[in-house]
């Protein structure tokens, strides 16, 4: 653990707190931890854990400029959800962007999960897209994401990260209902 590692931990839960709360203000705090993760997962030689940080600050910065357009200046944003046909091919998706990543990270550096860090880039890919989107899904993405980042980020010594997503997973599971019960009450 080091003092980056902590400062970027407390970001990440200021960060799902808010978003469980469907405030904008969550973007911020957002932005502010993946620039600090990009360089621990780069002292990680977590690779695809470090790019996946880059797409994040611009899709964050889209998803705080969709939030806005939504209402969330004024109060919690509204919850959609993602049609039946969505829910297949999204998932098709980021397993095949995984296997590709994942095949890139294996041959042509000396990642050290080169396919557990693919599946969490990719999925996070997608869970970030889907949450700058207001879908609900978002969350059951961001558990399963939660449930491989744990083991990776453990065996790559990084604990106390490992630990942010183990209460980042126990976080997901209250935003997902939330994120249900708000919905329910738009209806």
């Amino acid at each position: 653990m080091n003092l980056l590692e902590l400062v970027a931990v407390t970001l990440g839960v200021a960060n799902i707190a808010l978003l469980i709360r469907r405030s904008i203000w969550n973007y911020p705090f957002g932005i502010a931890m993946v620039l600090l993760y990009f360089e621990i997962f780069r002292e990680a030689r977590l690779y695809s854990d470090m790019v996946l940080q880059l797409f994040f600050v611009v899709v964050q910065a889209w998803g705080w400029w969709q939030w806005a357009r939504a209402g969330g200046l004024s109060g919690p944003v509204a919850v959609e959800r993602q049609g039946a046909r969505e829910r297949w091919l999204w998932p098709l998706g980021a397993l095949l962007a995984t296997l590709v990543w994942g095949t890139v990270m294996h041959r042509f550096t000396d990642a050290a999960a080169p396919w557990w860090d693919a599946a969490v880039a990719m999925f996070s890919i997608g869970a970030q897209i889907l949450l700058a989107r207001r879908k609900l899904e978002n969350w059951v993405w961001w558990i399963g994401v939660n449930i491989i980042a744990i083991g990776l980020y453990w065996s790559r010594d990084l604990q106390l990260t490992a630990g942010l997503y183990a209460l980042f997973l126990i976080m997901c599971i209250i935003g997902l209902r939330e994120w249900r019960e708000a919905e329910k009450a738009a209806a």
